[in-house]
């Protein structure tokens, strides 16, 4: 196949699957065949195009050109592919979790579910083959768009608020504020290409270089920098599957992805590192990591603790970005995908405990662990990956980190990493040493407890499991990282 075969039909095929999941609605059997049969064959063409492009193979294609310069186009570079392949990924292992979900919990509306699921990876899809601002910032709003009635997905009251919430903040902040940094580098540059080394350079007054990269990290909502980072904790509404695709798969990581491009292909790491562009504002990320991971330590609601969890863990990446070393950049690359598989078994072993044991609170875990030790574990594993203690993949992404802070001179950035691990530790590892030895609270004996489903204990073992495997053999996403941040 073509190299723009293969674009087209990477970014097509999950909108063939949505269709296929629609037609066979009556048979819920061959609906989900649908789903899993999709989502295998984008996790086989996302590593054969993983595969290509390491060998040197281009990848471009172009749709349209709306505007005289300004064309709907696709070129695959190596964040761009690290992305996909993270993506392309783990949508198969939550579509594996998400039917033993579902059906676990007797959900309804399952069909617009796993349509609307297939739909988002689409958007995912051409966001990460985006060739410039304009093709990213469309599919970024359809993105939004077809997440909604995920968050919403229960129809209760909570979940049309947080809905609102949702579509307030992303499509506010994106048409506010990033609508107004595409504009704005359109007029100074006269393109909005994504460049090797980017394309302001020269064009751009180092004075308003701040304020240009200002619109575009708040303006980038999905990031979830303080303060626009509400809709993130308002969303937990929706069902644990749809927060795995918040948190790991899809939205946010579409969110720092999009802030990294920017960085990377539009301003370059050599014209904010010789103009000071970020100056200040590296400092909201940092605010953002310490005071998102202090307010998970106060949330009993384990969804919500997660939450928080993440809007910490992102602004590692935003961190990364703001740095512009090539440790820096090579280790915020990294984070979405370490990130993604650890935090990814966490909100799996929230859907867990919710499907088998009705429990969504930390305080009620007590002694849990003793009857459900495959989710417990896998919960310990994610916990320890984000932490960043070996033998865990999350390890490398937070050392490259380290490396980024002492390579600028940021010796006060690597405190906040340190001291944000250490409230990592307070805030997660507490969960599975109450479950596995504390004493039920109230004198409960969970004689009727059991693990969940088999398939939501299958998804959970396979993101554990490559948490390890990404620690000894790191080497798709750093060489892939590597070449991102060597080429800024």
């Amino acid at each position: 196949m073509s190299a723009e075969s293969l674009i087209l039909v990477t970014i097509l095929l999950p909108l063939f699957g949505a269709a296929g999941i629609i037609a066979t609605r009556r048979n819920p059997n061959i609906r989900e065949g649908v789903t899993l049969l999709t989502a295998s064959l984008m996790a086989v063409l996302v590593i054969t195009i993983a595969n290509r492009f390491m060998n040197g193979e281009i990848f471009e294609l172009t749709i349209a050109e709306p505007l005289p310069g300004v064309a709907i186009a696709f070129k695959i570079e190596a964040l761009g592919m690290l992305f996909a392949l993270v993506a392309g990924l783990l949508w198969l292992v939550t579509s594996i979790y998400a039917i033993g979900y579902m059906r676990g919990h007797n959900e309804k509306n399952q069909t617009r579910f796993f349509a609307a699921f297939a739909v988002a990876i689409s958007c995912t899809m051409a966001i990460a083959f985006s060739a410039n601002l304009f093709t990213l910032f469309l599919f970024y709003e359809l993105l939004t768009l077809s997440t909604y009635p995920l968050v919403t997905h229960s129809g209760t009251e909570a979940a049309k608020r947080g809905g609102r919430i949702y579509l307030g903040i992303l499509l506010g902040t994106s048409i506010g504020l990033f609508l107004l940094g595409i504009l704005a580098t359109w007029f100074i540059a006269g393109t909005v290409d994504f460049q090797q080394g980017g394309i302001l350079a020269g064009k751009l007054d180092p004075a308003w270089a701040g304020l240009l990269f200002a619109l575009f990290l708040f303006g980038i909502g999905k990031a979830a920098v303080m303060p626009f980072h509400r809709w993130l904790p308002a969303a937990m509404v929706a069902p644990t599957p749809v927060s795995a695709l918040l948190h790991a798969v899809a939205v946010v990581k579409a969110g720092v992805f999009t802030l990294l491009k920017v960085t990377i292909y539009i301003f370059g790491s050599d014209f904010i590192l010789s103009n000071d562009v970020t100056g200040g504002l590296i400092w909201v990320a940092a605010i953002t990591i310490l005071l998102a991971s202090m307010i998970a330590m106060t949330k009993d609601n384990l969804k919500a603790r997660l939450a928080y969890s993440t809007v910490s863990q992102l602004s590692y990446i935003a961190l990364g970005a703001m740095l512009a070393s090539k440790a820096g950049l090579i280790g915020a690359s990294m984070h979405i995908a370490m990130h993604a598989f650890a935090k990814i078994t966490l909100f799996f072993a929230a859907g867990a405990i919710y499907v088998a044991a009705h429990k969504t609170l930390v305080s009620e875990l007590n002694g849990l662990g003793r009857v459900m030790p495959i989710t417990f574990g896998a919960f310990l594993i994610g916990t320890l990956s984000i932490i960043g203690l070996p033998p865990f993949g999350g390890m490398w992404s937070k050392w490259y980190l380290g490396l980024g802070a002492v390579e600028t001179g940021q010796l006060l950035l690597l405190a906040v990493l340190m001291i944000s691990s250490l409230l990592n530790i307070a805030y997660l590892l507490p969960i599975p040493i109450r479950a596995f030895f504390s004493k039920p609270a109230n004198g409960e004996h969970y004689t009727e407890i059991k693990e969940a489903p088999r398939t939501i204990l299958l998804a959970m073992i396979i993101t554990s499991t490559a948490c390890v495997i990404l620690f000894f053999y790191p080497d798709p996403f750093y060489k892939l990282a590597s070449l991102a941040a060597g080429g800024s």
